[in-house]
């Protein structure tokens, strides 16, 4: 399995905003966390110029991406899906490839389901995948640390929503600096 120390950078640069719906959204464990980091992750993002992929795990079923995080997409397209990993969803594949972007920053639920399996399958494909540990949640706190644990040991890497805007900035200076401090004070 590949393990990388590359710098993310903006230009190589793609995150993927995982299941976040329904009821099952308002039952993961510090959920007012949980989505109050996803609200400053995709911000910065937006803000980097950092294209977001949006999933949703059989939205009939499940429900829409809650109303805090939907309304941050207006602008986007959920994809939906009814496999756990985002690799398996055709439609996923096709908007991920088109991007061409090796680098791959994952948010959202579950961390040991959905988060981890989509995670492992990307790195199996050669990317870069960090998972930002502020934006990921389970409904018990062993879970998540175990889907984390787990994320780490198929090869992908552990950031913070902080971590990642300075590492993907680079640089204390531009307007993209100040935006992105403005964000997280």
């Amino acid at each position: 399995m590949k393990k990388s120390c590359d710098m993310f950078s903006i230009d190589k640069t793609v995150a993927l905003l995982v299941d976040v719906q329904g009821k099952l959204a308002r039952m993961m464990c510090d959920k007012e966390t949980l989505f109050d980091s996803l609200e400053i992750f995709i911000k910065g993002m937006k803000i980097l110029g950092v294209p977001i992929l949006w999933m949703e795990q059989i939205p009939s079923k499940l429900g829409p991406t809650v109303d805090e995080i939907q309304q941050l997409m207006a602008e986007e397209t959920p994809i939906a899906k009814d496999s756990f990993s985002c690799c398996n969803e055709p439609g996923f594949m096709e908007k991920f490839e088109a991007l061409s972007r090796s680098q791959v920053l994952v948010t959202g639920i579950e961390t040991h389901i959905c988060v981890f399996q989509t995670a492992r399958d990307l790195v199996v494909k050669g990317c870069d995948v960090q998972v930002v540990s502020d934006c990921v949640s389970s409904r018990t706190q062993e879970n998540k640390a175990v889907g984390l644990q787990r994320i780490v040991q198929a090869g992908a890497q552990i950031t913070s929503v902080e971590m990642i805007f300075f590492e993907l900035l680079q640089r204390a200076k531009g307007d993209h600096f100040r935006q992105i401090i403005s964000l997280i004070k």
